[in-house]
Protein backbone atom coordinates (compact mmCIF):
# COMPACT_ATOMS: atom_id res chain seq x y z
CA UNK A 1 0.00 0.00 0.00
CA UNK A 2 1.06 3.42 -0.84
CA UNK A 3 1.90 5.29 2.75
CA UNK A 4 -0.10 7.91 3.49
CA UNK A 5 2.35 10.21 4.95
CA UNK A 6 3.49 10.68 0.84
CA UNK A 7 0.13 11.53 -0.60
CA UNK A 8 -1.26 14.55 -0.61
CA UNK A 9 -4.75 15.98 0.83
CA UNK A 10 -7.52 16.08 -1.53
CA UNK A 11 -5.82 15.50 -4.79
CA UNK A 12 -6.04 12.58 -6.65
CA UNK A 13 -3.25 10.67 -7.19
CA UNK A 14 -2.08 7.33 -9.52
CA UNK A 15 -0.04 4.79 -7.33
CA UNK A 16 0.68 1.49 -7.35
CA UNK A 17 -1.19 -0.62 -4.70
CA UNK A 18 0.79 -3.46 -2.74
CA UNK A 19 -0.29 -6.05 -0.49
CA UNK A 20 1.39 -5.15 2.88
CA UNK A 21 2.59 -8.09 3.35
CA UNK A 22 3.28 -9.93 0.32
CA UNK A 23 4.14 -6.48 -1.46
CA UNK A 24 2.48 -7.66 -4.57
CA UNK A 25 1.30 -5.03 -6.84
CA UNK A 26 -2.35 -5.61 -6.72
CA UNK A 27 -3.61 -3.04 -9.16
CA UNK A 28 -2.71 0.91 -10.26
CA UNK A 29 -5.76 3.17 -9.63
CA UNK A 30 -6.53 6.27 -7.68
CA UNK A 31 -5.63 7.79 -4.15
CA UNK A 32 -7.14 10.57 -2.45
CA UNK A 33 -6.36 11.42 1.42
CA UNK A 34 -8.99 13.22 3.27
CA UNK A 35 -7.39 14.65 6.72
CA UNK A 36 -9.46 15.24 9.54
CA UNK A 37 -11.36 17.18 9.92
CA UNK A 38 -11.90 18.42 6.53
CA UNK A 39 -13.72 15.39 5.53
CA UNK A 40 -16.98 14.09 5.02
CA UNK A 41 -17.14 12.12 7.96
CA UNK A 42 -14.30 14.72 10.12
CA UNK A 43 -12.54 11.73 10.22
CA UNK A 44 -9.02 10.52 8.50
CA UNK A 45 -9.94 9.27 5.51
CA UNK A 46 -8.49 7.11 2.44
CA UNK A 47 -9.94 6.82 -1.19
CA UNK A 48 -9.21 4.07 -3.44
CA UNK A 49 -9.79 4.30 -7.23
CA UNK A 50 -9.36 1.40 -8.56
CA UNK A 51 -10.50 -1.35 -11.68
CA UNK A 52 -14.25 -2.84 -10.48
CA UNK A 53 -13.48 -6.20 -11.78
CA UNK A 54 -14.52 -8.23 -8.56
CA UNK A 55 -10.94 -10.10 -8.40
CA UNK A 56 -9.30 -6.48 -8.32
CA UNK A 57 -11.30 -5.44 -5.68
CA UNK A 58 -11.56 -8.90 -3.60
CA UNK A 59 -7.31 -8.64 -3.36
CA UNK A 60 -7.40 -4.97 -1.99
CA UNK A 61 -10.52 -5.58 0.34
CA UNK A 62 -8.04 -8.59 1.67
CA UNK A 63 -4.83 -6.90 1.71
CA UNK A 64 -7.29 -3.96 4.04
CA UNK A 65 -8.35 -7.14 6.09
CA UNK A 66 -4.66 -7.22 7.09
CA UNK A 67 -4.35 -3.92 8.41
CA UNK A 68 -6.90 -4.83 10.70
CA UNK A 69 -9.98 -2.73 8.88
CA UNK A 70 -13.82 -3.41 9.57
CA UNK A 71 -16.55 -3.39 6.83
CA UNK A 72 -18.84 -0.37 6.96
CA UNK A 73 -22.28 -0.89 7.99
CA UNK A 74 -25.03 0.74 6.18
CA UNK A 75 -25.18 4.08 6.76
CA UNK A 76 -22.46 4.23 9.16
CA UNK A 77 -20.18 6.89 6.69
CA UNK A 78 -23.25 9.68 7.46
CA UNK A 79 -23.62 8.54 10.73
CA UNK A 80 -20.09 8.67 11.33
CA UNK A 81 -20.73 12.66 9.99
CA UNK A 82 -23.68 13.19 12.56
CA UNK A 83 -22.05 12.34 15.69
CA UNK A 84 -19.05 14.40 14.59
CA UNK A 85 -20.92 17.54 13.49
CA UNK A 86 -20.36 17.29 10.20
CA UNK A 87 -24.31 16.92 9.55
CA UNK A 88 -27.39 17.46 11.55
CA UNK A 89 -30.04 14.74 11.44
CA UNK A 90 -31.90 16.13 8.35
CA UNK A 91 -29.37 16.86 6.50
CA UNK A 92 -28.46 12.90 7.00
CA UNK A 93 -32.12 11.82 6.35
CA UNK A 94 -31.95 14.66 2.77
CA UNK A 95 -28.88 12.10 1.67
CA UNK A 96 -30.78 8.85 2.13
CA UNK A 97 -33.34 10.51 -0.05
CA UNK A 98 -31.25 12.00 -2.64
CA UNK A 99 -29.88 7.85 -3.21
CA UNK A 100 -33.49 7.27 -3.16
CA UNK A 101 -34.78 9.90 -5.14
CA UNK A 102 -36.01 8.90 -8.89
CA UNK A 103 -37.49 12.19 -10.18
CA UNK A 104 -36.45 16.06 -10.73
CA UNK A 105 -38.25 17.17 -8.18
CA UNK A 106 -37.30 14.66 -5.38
CA UNK A 107 -33.92 14.84 -6.27
CA UNK A 108 -34.49 18.62 -6.33
CA UNK A 109 -36.26 18.74 -2.47
CA UNK A 110 -33.72 16.23 -1.02
CA UNK A 111 -30.67 18.29 -2.59
CA UNK A 112 -32.34 21.55 -0.64
CA UNK A 113 -32.07 19.27 2.91
CA UNK A 114 -28.82 18.06 2.29
CA UNK A 115 -27.63 21.65 2.22
CA UNK A 116 -29.61 22.86 5.16
CA UNK A 117 -32.85 24.48 4.54
CA UNK A 118 -34.59 22.63 7.62
CA UNK A 119 -31.52 22.49 9.61
CA UNK A 120 -31.42 26.39 9.21
CA UNK A 121 -34.96 26.64 9.83
CA UNK A 122 -35.22 24.62 12.77
CA UNK A 123 -32.15 26.17 14.52
CA UNK A 124 -33.16 29.80 14.19
CA UNK A 125 -36.48 28.38 15.98
CA UNK A 126 -34.46 26.77 18.37
CA UNK A 127 -32.46 29.48 19.54
CA UNK A 128 -35.54 31.78 19.66
CA UNK A 129 -37.00 29.45 22.16
CA UNK A 130 -33.17 29.36 23.71
CA UNK A 131 -33.40 33.06 23.60
CA UNK A 132 -36.49 33.24 25.32
CA UNK A 133 -36.00 30.60 27.98
CA UNK A 134 -32.27 32.55 29.04
CA UNK A 135 -34.69 36.32 29.20
CA UNK A 136 -37.27 34.57 31.50
CA UNK A 137 -34.95 32.38 33.66
CA UNK A 138 -32.91 35.83 34.06
CA UNK A 139 -36.59 37.27 34.95
CA UNK A 140 -36.92 34.45 37.45
CA UNK A 141 -33.47 35.15 39.20
CA UNK A 142 -32.72 38.74 39.33
CA UNK A 143 -36.28 40.77 38.86
CA UNK A 144 -35.65 42.17 42.08
CA UNK A 145 -32.45 42.95 42.57
CA UNK A 146 -31.87 44.05 38.77
CA UNK A 147 -34.79 45.80 38.62
CA UNK A 148 -36.15 44.30 35.47
CA UNK A 149 -38.91 45.05 34.51
CA UNK A 150 -42.30 43.11 33.35
CA UNK A 151 -41.54 43.95 29.41
CA UNK A 152 -39.64 40.77 29.52
CA UNK A 153 -43.01 38.69 30.03
CA UNK A 154 -45.00 41.02 27.54
CA UNK A 155 -41.88 40.55 24.66
CA UNK A 156 -41.63 36.70 25.35
CA UNK A 157 -45.61 36.10 25.47
CA UNK A 158 -45.14 38.48 21.69
CA UNK A 159 -42.38 36.17 20.84
CA UNK A 160 -43.97 32.38 21.51
CA UNK A 161 -47.10 33.75 19.67
CA UNK A 162 -45.04 34.35 16.60
CA UNK A 163 -42.91 31.28 16.63
CA UNK A 164 -47.01 29.50 17.23
CA UNK A 165 -47.99 31.22 14.55
CA UNK A 166 -44.86 30.55 12.34
CA UNK A 167 -45.05 26.72 13.49
CA UNK A 168 -49.01 26.26 12.60
CA UNK A 169 -48.47 27.08 9.21
CA UNK A 170 -45.24 25.48 8.85
CA UNK A 171 -47.49 22.63 9.39
CA UNK A 172 -50.46 23.59 7.19
CA UNK A 173 -48.76 22.50 4.12
CA UNK A 174 -50.76 20.06 3.21
CA UNK A 175 -47.42 17.35 3.55
CA UNK A 176 -46.50 18.47 0.49
CA UNK A 177 -42.85 17.30 1.47
CA UNK A 178 -44.22 13.92 2.35
CA UNK A 179 -46.23 13.29 -0.84
CA UNK A 180 -43.31 14.39 -2.38
CA UNK A 181 -40.67 11.85 -0.93
CA UNK A 182 -42.94 9.19 -1.33
CA UNK A 183 -44.94 9.41 -4.40
CA UNK A 184 -48.61 10.54 -5.48
CA UNK A 185 -50.91 8.26 -4.78
CA UNK A 186 -53.41 8.43 -8.07
CA UNK A 187 -56.14 6.23 -9.02
CA UNK A 188 -57.94 5.66 -12.37
CA UNK A 189 -61.24 5.79 -11.66
CA UNK A 190 -64.38 5.18 -13.96
CA UNK A 191 -67.31 3.03 -15.40
CA UNK A 192 -66.55 -0.28 -16.95
CA UNK A 193 -64.60 -0.43 -20.59
CA UNK A 194 -64.07 3.07 -20.14
CA UNK A 195 -60.30 2.85 -21.11
CA UNK A 196 -58.81 2.69 -17.88
CA UNK A 197 -56.34 0.47 -18.45
CA UNK A 198 -55.39 1.62 -21.61
CA UNK A 199 -54.79 4.89 -20.07
CA UNK A 200 -52.53 3.29 -17.29
CA UNK A 201 -50.69 1.32 -20.19
CA UNK A 202 -49.94 4.88 -22.27
CA UNK A 203 -49.33 7.02 -18.91
CA UNK A 204 -46.56 3.98 -17.88
CA UNK A 205 -45.34 4.18 -21.10
CA UNK A 206 -45.77 0.09 -20.80
CA UNK A 207 -48.19 -3.02 -21.07
CA UNK A 208 -48.79 -3.08 -17.69
CA UNK A 209 -52.36 -3.81 -17.66
CA UNK A 210 -54.43 -6.34 -19.71
CA UNK A 211 -56.78 -4.29 -22.60
CA UNK A 212 -59.76 -6.02 -24.21
CA UNK A 213 -62.88 -5.02 -26.03
CA UNK A 214 -64.76 -6.99 -23.19
CA UNK A 215 -66.28 -4.96 -19.77
CA UNK A 216 -64.95 -5.86 -16.00
CA UNK A 217 -61.28 -7.03 -17.55
CA UNK A 218 -59.77 -5.51 -14.01
CA UNK A 219 -60.99 -7.47 -11.12
CA UNK A 220 -57.99 -6.24 -8.47
CA UNK A 221 -55.85 -2.92 -8.47
CA UNK A 222 -52.96 -2.94 -10.70
CA UNK A 223 -49.98 0.02 -9.40
CA UNK A 224 -47.13 0.79 -10.73
CA UNK A 225 -44.66 4.15 -10.27
CA UNK A 226 -43.79 6.51 -13.43
CA UNK A 227 -42.85 10.11 -13.98
CA UNK A 228 -44.65 13.12 -14.73
CA UNK A 229 -43.39 16.36 -14.78
CA UNK A 230 -40.73 15.23 -12.35
CA UNK A 231 -43.14 13.99 -9.97
CA UNK A 232 -42.93 10.76 -8.58
CA UNK A 233 -46.69 8.98 -9.87
CA UNK A 234 -48.17 5.75 -8.09
CA UNK A 235 -50.74 5.07 -10.26
CA UNK A 236 -53.47 2.31 -9.92
CA UNK A 237 -55.89 1.58 -12.35
CA UNK A 238 -59.01 -0.48 -10.85
CA UNK A 239 -62.45 -2.33 -11.42
CA UNK A 240 -64.87 -0.49 -13.74
CA UNK A 241 -67.82 0.60 -11.85
CA UNK A 242 -71.50 -0.54 -12.82
CA UNK A 243 -74.84 -1.25 -11.11
CA UNK A 244 -74.15 -4.95 -12.57
CA UNK A 245 -71.86 -6.51 -11.55
CA UNK A 246 -71.26 -9.80 -12.80
CA UNK A 247 -70.40 -12.12 -10.29
CA UNK A 248 -68.52 -11.61 -6.34
CA UNK A 249 -65.07 -11.30 -7.67
CA UNK A 250 -66.26 -8.23 -9.62
CA UNK A 251 -68.12 -7.02 -6.20
CA UNK A 252 -65.36 -7.31 -4.67
CA UNK A 253 -62.66 -5.73 -7.26
CA UNK A 254 -65.54 -2.81 -7.15
CA UNK A 255 -65.06 -2.01 -3.71
CA UNK A 256 -61.57 -2.58 -3.61
CA UNK A 257 -61.78 0.63 -6.27
CA UNK A 258 -63.16 2.82 -4.20
CA UNK A 259 -61.76 2.01 -0.76
CA UNK A 260 -58.55 2.95 -3.36
CA UNK A 261 -59.72 6.08 -4.71
CA UNK A 262 -60.88 7.08 -1.12
CA UNK A 263 -57.47 6.91 0.33
CA UNK A 264 -56.09 8.57 -3.06
CA UNK A 265 -54.26 11.69 -2.88
CA UNK A 266 -55.46 12.61 -6.58
CA UNK A 267 -58.25 10.68 -9.54
CA UNK A 268 -58.29 10.38 -12.85
CA UNK A 269 -62.04 10.36 -13.20
CA UNK A 270 -62.45 8.67 -17.30
CA UNK A 271 -65.41 8.84 -19.66
CA UNK A 272 -65.69 7.26 -22.69
CA UNK A 273 -66.56 9.54 -25.62
CA UNK A 274 -68.74 6.45 -26.87
CA UNK A 275 -71.41 7.05 -23.75
CA UNK A 276 -74.64 8.30 -24.65
CA UNK A 277 -75.49 11.76 -23.01
CA UNK A 278 -79.50 13.11 -22.24
CA UNK A 279 -78.58 16.20 -20.47
CA UNK A 280 -76.07 19.13 -20.43
CA UNK A 281 -72.99 18.56 -20.13
CA UNK A 282 -71.90 19.77 -16.35
CA UNK A 283 -74.86 18.08 -15.31
CA UNK A 284 -74.02 14.71 -16.62
CA UNK A 285 -70.55 15.17 -15.13
CA UNK A 286 -71.87 15.79 -11.87
CA UNK A 287 -74.29 12.81 -12.28
CA UNK A 288 -71.88 10.87 -13.16
CA UNK A 289 -69.23 11.89 -10.82
CA UNK A 290 -72.38 10.76 -7.82
CA UNK A 291 -72.54 7.75 -9.60
CA UNK A 292 -69.23 6.96 -8.89
CA UNK A 293 -69.17 8.18 -5.36
CA UNK A 294 -66.09 11.00 -6.32
CA UNK A 295 -66.04 13.76 -3.39
CA UNK A 296 -62.53 14.80 -3.36
CA UNK A 297 -61.38 18.10 -4.93
CA UNK A 298 -58.53 16.75 -6.38
CA UNK A 299 -59.75 14.81 -9.39
CA UNK A 300 -58.98 15.34 -13.23
CA UNK A 301 -61.77 14.13 -15.85
CA UNK A 302 -60.29 12.63 -18.98
CA UNK A 303 -63.03 12.01 -22.10
CA UNK A 304 -61.15 8.43 -23.49
CA UNK A 305 -61.98 7.73 -27.41
CA UNK A 306 -61.94 11.23 -28.46
CA UNK A 307 -60.78 9.84 -32.33
CA UNK A 308 -64.41 9.19 -32.50
CA UNK A 309 -65.66 12.51 -32.13
CA UNK A 310 -65.94 15.89 -34.35
CA UNK A 311 -64.00 19.08 -33.59
CA UNK A 312 -67.07 20.58 -32.52
CA UNK A 313 -68.02 18.39 -29.60
CA UNK A 314 -64.72 18.14 -29.17
CA UNK A 315 -65.03 22.05 -27.82
CA UNK A 316 -67.94 21.37 -26.08
CA UNK A 317 -66.17 18.76 -23.74
CA UNK A 318 -63.32 21.41 -23.56
CA UNK A 319 -65.45 23.88 -22.28
CA UNK A 320 -66.22 21.55 -19.22
CA UNK A 321 -62.22 21.60 -18.41
CA UNK A 322 -62.04 18.12 -19.62
CA UNK A 323 -59.08 16.68 -20.55
CA UNK A 324 -59.53 14.57 -24.28
CA UNK A 325 -57.20 12.19 -24.89
CA UNK A 326 -57.17 9.01 -27.33
CA UNK A 327 -54.84 6.21 -25.87
CA UNK A 328 -55.72 4.16 -29.42
CA UNK A 329 -54.04 7.03 -31.32
CA UNK A 330 -52.33 9.22 -28.32
CA UNK A 331 -53.67 12.14 -29.13
CA UNK A 332 -54.12 14.67 -26.44
CA UNK A 333 -51.42 12.50 -24.38
CA UNK A 334 -49.15 15.67 -24.06
CA UNK A 335 -51.80 17.89 -22.66
CA UNK A 336 -52.76 15.12 -20.57
CA UNK A 337 -49.51 15.20 -19.34
CA UNK A 338 -49.07 18.95 -18.35
CA UNK A 339 -52.63 19.21 -16.66
CA UNK A 340 -51.38 16.34 -14.44
CA UNK A 341 -48.19 18.29 -13.77
CA UNK A 342 -49.72 21.14 -12.99
CA UNK A 343 -52.33 19.46 -10.58
CA UNK A 344 -49.09 17.91 -9.09
CA UNK A 345 -47.22 20.97 -8.46
CA UNK A 346 -50.48 22.19 -6.61
CA UNK A 347 -50.23 18.83 -4.36
CA UNK A 348 -46.27 18.72 -3.82
CA UNK A 349 -45.35 22.48 -4.50
CA UNK A 350 -41.90 23.20 -6.64
CA UNK A 351 -39.17 22.42 -3.99
CA UNK A 352 -37.07 25.52 -3.03
CA UNK A 353 -34.55 26.37 -0.72
CA UNK A 354 -36.00 29.41 0.44
CA UNK A 355 -39.48 27.65 1.93
CA UNK A 356 -38.83 24.23 2.81
CA UNK A 357 -41.39 22.27 3.66
CA UNK A 358 -41.79 19.24 5.59
CA UNK A 359 -40.43 15.89 4.51
CA UNK A 360 -40.79 13.30 6.85
CA UNK A 361 -43.45 11.90 9.43
CA UNK A 362 -41.03 12.39 11.77
CA UNK A 363 -40.34 15.64 11.73
CA UNK A 364 -44.31 16.73 11.58
CA UNK A 365 -44.80 14.89 14.30
CA UNK A 366 -41.83 16.56 16.93
CA UNK A 367 -43.35 19.86 15.65
CA UNK A 368 -47.14 19.08 16.68
CA UNK A 369 -45.68 18.61 19.86
CA UNK A 370 -43.97 21.75 19.60
CA UNK A 371 -47.20 23.38 18.72
CA UNK A 372 -48.87 21.77 21.71
CA UNK A 373 -45.93 22.80 24.22
CA UNK A 374 -46.28 26.67 23.05
CA UNK A 375 -49.86 26.78 23.23
CA UNK A 376 -49.85 25.36 26.63
CA UNK A 377 -47.68 28.14 27.77
CA UNK A 378 -49.94 30.40 26.06
CA UNK A 379 -52.47 29.53 28.01
CA UNK A 380 -50.99 29.10 31.49
CA UNK A 381 -49.72 32.35 31.70
CA UNK A 382 -53.24 33.85 31.17
CA UNK A 383 -54.34 32.70 34.35
CA UNK A 384 -53.78 34.63 37.49
CA UNK A 385 -50.73 34.59 39.78
CA UNK A 386 -49.47 32.11 37.64
CA UNK A 387 -46.00 30.24 38.38
CA UNK A 388 -43.50 31.60 35.70
CA UNK A 389 -40.64 28.72 36.90
CA UNK A 390 -43.78 25.77 35.98
CA UNK A 391 -44.60 27.01 32.58
CA UNK A 392 -40.87 27.73 31.70
CA UNK A 393 -41.45 23.42 31.25
CA UNK A 394 -43.49 23.96 28.26
CA UNK A 395 -40.73 26.34 26.62
CA UNK A 396 -37.68 23.84 27.82
CA UNK A 397 -40.04 20.32 26.07
CA UNK A 398 -40.93 22.51 23.02
CA UNK A 399 -36.45 22.79 22.84
CA UNK A 400 -36.28 19.42 23.20
CA UNK A 401 -38.79 18.36 20.49
CA UNK A 402 -37.06 20.93 18.25
CA UNK A 403 -33.36 19.17 19.25
CA UNK A 404 -34.64 16.00 18.46
CA UNK A 405 -35.74 16.51 14.65
CA UNK A 406 -31.59 18.40 13.76
CA UNK A 407 -30.43 15.87 16.87
CA UNK A 408 -29.06 18.15 18.65
CA UNK A 409 -30.87 16.29 21.46
CA UNK A 410 -29.37 12.78 20.76
CA UNK A 411 -31.95 9.25 20.87
CA UNK A 412 -30.25 6.37 20.21
CA UNK A 413 -33.26 4.39 19.12
CA UNK A 414 -33.98 7.16 16.57
CA UNK A 415 -30.29 7.21 14.96
CA UNK A 416 -31.11 3.35 14.72
CA UNK A 417 -34.21 3.66 12.71
CA UNK A 418 -32.98 6.06 10.53
CA UNK A 419 -29.21 4.39 9.17
CA UNK A 420 -30.73 0.89 8.91
CA UNK A 421 -32.21 1.89 5.85
CA UNK A 422 -29.08 3.37 4.37
CA UNK A 423 -27.37 1.60 1.67
CA UNK A 424 -24.04 0.04 2.67
CA UNK A 425 -20.98 1.62 3.01
CA UNK A 426 -22.86 5.58 2.89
Amino acid sequence: MTKISVLKPRIALLRKIHDPETKEILDVGLCLWFPEPNSFTGENSVEFHVHGGPAVVMSVLNALSKLRFQVASPGEFTKRALLNGKLDLTEAEGIRDLIEAETEKQRKQATNQVNGSLRCLYDSWRITLLNILAGLEAYIDFSEEHNITSNVLEDTKSGVKKLSIEIQQHLADGRKGEILRTGIHVTIFGESNVGKSSLLNLLSRKDAAIVTSSPGTTRDVIQLTTNICGYPMILADTAGIRNDPENEIEIAGIRKAKEHSHRADFIICVISAEINIATPLHEFLQQYKNFLGIDKKRVLTVLNKVDLLNKEDKEKWRHENVVLVSCKTQEGLKELINALGQCFEEICGDPCEENPVISHARYRNHLLLVSDYLKLYLEKIEVPNYDIAISLQDIRSAVRELGKITGSISNEEILDVIFKDFCIGK
